[in-house]
């Protein structure tokens, strides 16, 4: 588990002649792809989404914990509950993890991470947009800025997670439109944390706020289950909850989300 600022480092000097698979080779031919979990508004689930986006990757990747993975989640939040997730899993864990938030110039080369395929970045939960229309980046100043700055320089995508709740509708608008628009991003909108309990109403109006603004969308929703919120104390990612039927469903979001994602954006 490389959970310190210079975990970045070591990825990139690791030797990229080590033996760690049939796909190894194939890999290091290619830059990484640097995939960003982003929205103004804390509690949309983008650790979640970030942890178990990489484990579902890592699997279909055939990584193997320990074993040089071709799959990193790097986290730029200062607050680190993915730090604590992933201590948790431990050895298991099927995927690096990094601690960033304060290494810009690692951040500046997550693509050159050998024998990677794939980097998920957890930002952090509350982005403090400046209101400035002068035309100057909306992100400020600071270290945070600046780390966030130096991951969307390097991001392939950027995933945009949103909770079905019109409190999530104005931070969302923020992101998309002042930081992920101007930077020309590809960028996906994505329900998530949704109750089939609560009914219908709210995951429409969601999506109707999502549609009227020309985004693009995700089929998938993720639904809420109680596996997820307990993921982390228990030290589990998805793709290791026990197989019973509604541990199967929850997983099932994930990887069909996976899979839309790589489908949207080209990936094989």
């Amino acid at each position: 588990l490389l959970g310190c600022p210079s975990g970045i480092v070591r990825l990139l000097i690791r030797s990229t002649s080590r033996n760690v698979g049939k796909h190894t080779e194939q890999r290091s031919r290619h830059m990484a792809k640097v995939h960003v979990l982003l929205n103004q508004k804390g509690g949309v689930g983008k650790s979640t989404l970030a942890v178990n986006l990489a484990a579902v990757t890592a699997d279909i990747s055939g990584g193997i914990a320990g074993q040089n993975p071709p799959v990193v989640t790097v986290s730029i939040d200062p607050q680190g509950s993915a730090v604590w997730w992933s201590e948790r899993v431990g050895d298991a864990l099927p995927f690096d993890f990094v601690q960033a938030h304060d290494d810009i110039p690692g951040l500046a080369n997550l693509r050159h991470i050998p024998n990677v395929t794939d980097v998920w970045v957890d930002t952090p939960g509350w982005l403090d947009l400046s209101d400035s229309d002068s035309g100057d980046d909306p992100l400020g100043d600071g270290k945070a800025a600046e780390a966030l700055r130096a991951v969307l320089d390097s991001a392939d995508d950027v995933v945009v997670p949103i909770v079905p709740e019109s409190l999530a509708f104005q931070p969302t608008f923020n992101t998309i439109e002042k930081i992920i628009k101007p930077r020309k991003l590809p960028f996906l909108v994505v329900v998530n944390n949704w109750d089939p309990r609560d009914g219908k109403a709210d995951l429409e109006e969601t999506r109707e706020f999502v549609r009227l603004h020309s985004w693009p969308l995700s089929n998938t929703v993720v639904r809420r289950y109680k596996v997820h919120s307990r993921a982390s104390a228990e030290g589990l990612v998805v793709t290791q909850y026990p197989k019973n039927r509604v541990a199967m469903e929850a997983r099932e979001d994930f990887y069909r989300l996976a899979l839309e994602h790589g489908q949207k954006n080209g990936q094989s």
